[in-house]
Order: structure tokens, then C-alpha cells, then sequence
């Protein structure tokens, strides 16, 4: 039986392959959809239009339009930190009330 932490990988990974499918890697469009499907919560809450054309920007190192998984995991650890210093400071001013 794998860990919570195995069981979240693997999800990642899955994740990612679900919507790169057999090429490897995710295209704009398909990074959209992802992001969309995945991050709604994220995406709902940004309000500059370009959001997804700066992601893809920051992704697409090589700049040939495609994200691969380490890109793609790159933006997940970078949510993840975000949340996670969201949700320490909030609960630090939560204890202190």
C-alpha cells in the first residue's frame, strides 16, 4: 500500500500524462486544459488575462512550446509553496486571535 506522500506522486504523474498524452509533454493547449481541469481554484482567482500565457512562458525554457513533466512539476512544487505560506500565515494570525 503506498504512503499519502507515494499516492500524491503518483497522481502527479499520472496527472501529467493523462493530459500530455503518448507525445510526452504538453502543448499550450494542453497546459490550459490542465490548469483548468486541475487548478480551477487558481485560475479563478487570478486577475490578470494573461496568467496562462506567462506560465507557459516561464515553463517553455527551451522555448519550443512544449512543457515536460519536470517543467510541469516545477509549477506544481511553486503552487504548493504558495499554499503552503499562505497557510502558515493564516494560521499564525489564527492562533494569535
Amino acid at each position: 500500500m503506498p504512503s499519502q506522500m507515494e499516492h500524491a506522486m503518483e497522481t502527479m504523474m499520472f496527472t501529467f500524462h493523462k493530459f500530455a498524452g503518448d507525445k510526452g509533454y504538453l502543448t499550450k493547449e494542453d497546459l490550459q486544459v490542465l490548469m483548468e481541469k486541475e487548478f480551477a481554484g487558481f485560475l479563478k482567482n487570478q486577475k490578470d488575462p494573461l496568467t496562462m500565457d506567462k506560465i507557459m512562458k516561464d515553463l517553455d525554457q527551451c522555448r519550443d512550446v512544449k512543457v515536460g513533466f519536470q517543467s510541469c512539476f516545477s509549477l506544481i512544487a511553486g503552487l504548493n509553496i504558495a499554499c503552503n505560506d499562505y497557510f502558515v500565515v493564516h494560521m499564525k494570525q489564527k492562533r494569535k486571535k
